[in-house]
């Protein structure tokens, strides 16, 4: 039985989250065939940047965060690959999701469902939490969006945690799309569509 996804009401008119859950994946470190798909996808935004991404922004300072200071993980991608840089390569898993987050300009979360205990939970961040982040220090929470389970906050829109994150070893997993609450229930599911698609194709998941 999935664990239950909810939305805290603090949140409710601030984010509309796109949720995933997704079984059966085989995660490579390097996956050859996304080689093509990635480039073409960072050559299509050198040529032609996504549509304004003001929304994302608004969400963070509708919660009172700088995105200048903590920049949405999309908007960081967008600046990396901008610059000339290409889109960081860590496994099969983690590059799908980064591809998406990159073409639609909306933050992603990918965790290994195996990793997350009880039911998950997208709220505001209590004073002082914090959580290891994945290669980085403590990533600080309070008065953030985060993600939460029963062990506490593993998750937001600018960095996830280490206790999470999706390995070689992953089989389960979450995918969170952190879409601001303007975005058109339509669109937010088709980008799903297109990640379940994506995932299915690079790394077997099936989406449940």
């Amino acid at each position: 039985m999935l664990p239950r996804f909810t939305l805290a009401p603090e949140l409710d008119v601030i984010v509309r989250p796109g949720v995933l859950w997704l079984e059966g994946a085989s995660v490579v470190d390097l996956e050859p065939r996304l080689d093509a798909p990635l480039a073409a996808a960072e050559a299509a935004v050198r040529a032609r940047p996504p549509d304004d991404t003001a929304a994302v922004r608004t969400m963070y300072k509708r919660v009172g965060i700088d995105p200048t200071k903590r920049r949405p993980s999309s908007e960081a991608l967008l600046r990396r690959v901008q610059k000339g840089d290409g889109l960081p390569r860590i496994n099969s898993m983690v590059d799908v999701c980064n591809w998406c987050s990159l073409e639609c300009q909306l933050p992603y979360g990918l965790y290994d469902a195996a990793c997350i205990e009880g039911d998950v939970t997208l709220r505001l961040g209590l004073p002082g939490e914090s959580y290891p982040g994945i290669r980085k220090d403590d990533v600080h929470v309070g008065g953030r969006i985060t993600l939460s389970d029963d062990r506490g906050p593993f998750g937001n829109p600018t960095s996830d945690s280490a206790r999470t994150m999706v390995t070689t070893g992953t089989t389960r997993a979450l995918v969170v799309v952190f879409a601001p609450f303007e975005l058109d229930e339509r669109r937010l599911a088709h980008v799903l569509d297109i990640t379940a698609q994506r995932m299915h194709e690079f790394t077997g998941a099936a989406r449940t």
